[in-house]
This record gives structure tokens, sequence and C-alpha cells, in this order.
């Protein structure tokens, strides 16, 4: 088994499409945060040395995704840190504690998330631990949603369109990872325990067709897995804004607890991770098999 090991140097695209030999499904997979593509620029800027800005990445969710491909669906990865730029967020979700000069009049700097200092460009990390050593330009931030946040977005769009010229519908799944333990404001009792191993986030219903949301939910319950729905992550940016059931677009979050393949404290992989690995591959391959006739039978109704 490998180590997960951050990118700081390797050339690699900012994101990238990794494409079936041939496409077979009309599902899409999304791993927006699991880049680790850390530029020695962005090092050189933060106050916090690479381990810790680890601590916001979903580490090796693209890798625990990536039998995607084999079974006719492509999978989306963005290669920069979430730390760096989150593109599940609105595309100006910006925080005025973060940036050295005024904000643009068109951007949201009123969202919670904005409050928590997880705008588009973070202000901080996990629990809180701010991210630079002083503000930051603004025409930096804006740079970095051009040359990575609106990349990224064209990509999925592209490959949604496509699913559904192809087959006349589209499932993405957008794939993360969640912390073991969740804040709870409590100085007596700060953290309390995820009890749940997947999170699935269909918006409590209105992003996604129900049977697509039963069928992940009945075949992770299947493999033994402790699943919630809804709780405490609905789905984000990504699935709220894709999803248009009208237009045949489904959108569905995974979350993925960290414990079950993760040491959280040093990001390296547990004995299980090869298992947590081989049943979400047999989960695709029960998606890939189900839902294409699905997805035939409502094009042919649509046309």
């Amino acid at each position: 088994m490998q180590a997960f090991a951050a990118d700081a140097a390797r050339a690699i695209p900012l994101c990238e499409t990794i494409e079936p030999e041939r496409l077979t499904s009309p599902l899409v997979f999304s791993s927006p945060h699991s880049g680790r593509r850390y530029s020695t620029e962005f090092l050189a800027a933060s106050a916090l040395d690479l381990h810790s800005l680890r601590s916001s990445e979903d580490v090796a969710v693209d890798d625990l995704f990536s039998a995607a491909t084999l079974h006719g669906a492509p999978l989306l990865r963005a290669n920069f840190p979430r730390a760096f730029l989150d593109v599940n967020r609105e595309p100006y979700e910006l925080d005025s504690k973060l940036f050295a000069d005024p904000l643009p009049d068109y951007a949201n700097v009123r969202s919670l998330r904005v409050a928590s200092g997880l705008g588009t460009v973070a202000r901080v990390v996990s629990e809180g631990r701010p991210i630079y050593r002083e503000r930051i330009p603004l025409a930096e931030g804006l740079a970095r949603i051009e040359s990575c946040y609106k990349p990224y977005h064209a990509m999925l769009e592209g490959l949604l369109e496509r699913a559904v010229e192809r087959f006349g519908i589209v499932y993405l799944v957008d794939c993360h990872s969640m912390p073991s333990r969740m804040p709870t404001g409590d100085s007596r009792r700060p953290y309390e325990p995820v009890n749940a191993d997947f999170v699935i986030g269909d918006r409590h219903g209105s992003s996604c067709e129900p049977d697509f949301s039963h069928r992940v939910h009945s075949q992770l319950v299947t493999m033994g897995y402790r699943v919630a729905r809804n709780k405490p992550y609905a789905g984000g940016y990504i699935t709220a804004s894709y999803a248009a059931r009208s237009r045949k677009r489904h959108a569905l979050q995974i979350e993925i607890n960290r414990a079950l393949y993760l040491d959280e404290a040093t990001l390296q992989p547990l004995p299980r991770y090869e298992k947590v690995k081989a049943d979400l591959s047999r989960l695709i391959a029960d998606l890939a098999a189900h839902f294409p006739a699905a997805g035939a039978h409502w094009r042919a109704a649509a046309e």
C-alpha cells in the first residue's frame, strides 16, 4: 500500500477528466477536494506547514472512486488543493477578512461559509487555523477563480451535457470525505463523533431521483456500512447547482468517514483502505449495470 503524499512539484494539469476506454454509462463522478498539488508559491505564502494545509484535503478520494472509468464513466478531479481554492462554492463567495483590497459589489460576502472562513478562497483550514500570514491581494483570489474554478466547472458542465446527449439522462456523483468528529460549539464537549460511515446527500430528495439515492444507500448498507441521509451533509454547491430533474440531471453527494480508511493524524492509509476501495468499486459496478437501462427508457419516453 502506498503512502498518501502531497504533490508539490510535478507538472500536472490544474484539473483533469479521467475518461473510460468507452463511454457506456450516464454516471459522472466528481472529486473536487482531493487535489494535492501544493505550489511552492502557495506554501511560501502560508503560515501553516504542508501537513496542516492538507487537513482540508479529501485525501485519496479520487483514488477510492477510480473504478468509475472501468465501468464506462468519467471521473473529474481537481489537482489543486481545497485550501487553495474551493470549487464547491459559488464562484465569488469572498471573505473581506482575507483580502487586502475592497471586494467587488458582486461578491457574496454574507454566506455562512464565508462567515466560517471557508469561502471560495478559504481563510482557514480545519479547527479555524488561519492559512495566511497576512491578507492577500484581491487580484490573487480572482486569478485563482479564473485559472481553477472556471475551468473545473466548464469541464463538469461539458461532461453532464455529453451524458444527457448520449443517454438522455445523467447521474452526477460528487465525492467527498468527512472528518470523523464534528465541532459542537459547546466548550464542555467541543466535538462529537459522526455516527455514520457514509453520508448520502440529495438535498432532502430534491436533487436526485429517489431510486438512485435508495440504490446507493441500500448497496452500502448491504456491504455492512452505517449510512446516514442528508445529515450532517445534504449536498453542497455542486449538488445543488447541477441538479435539474426536469432536464434529466440528477446529483448526489457521497461523504466517506475518513476514519474508515485514513489515519487522520498522519494522513496515511489504514489497512482497511483496500477493502473500502473494493467496496466502492462494487457499488460503482452495480450502479453502472442498473441505471443505463433506466436512462435509455427515459430517453425513449422523451422523444
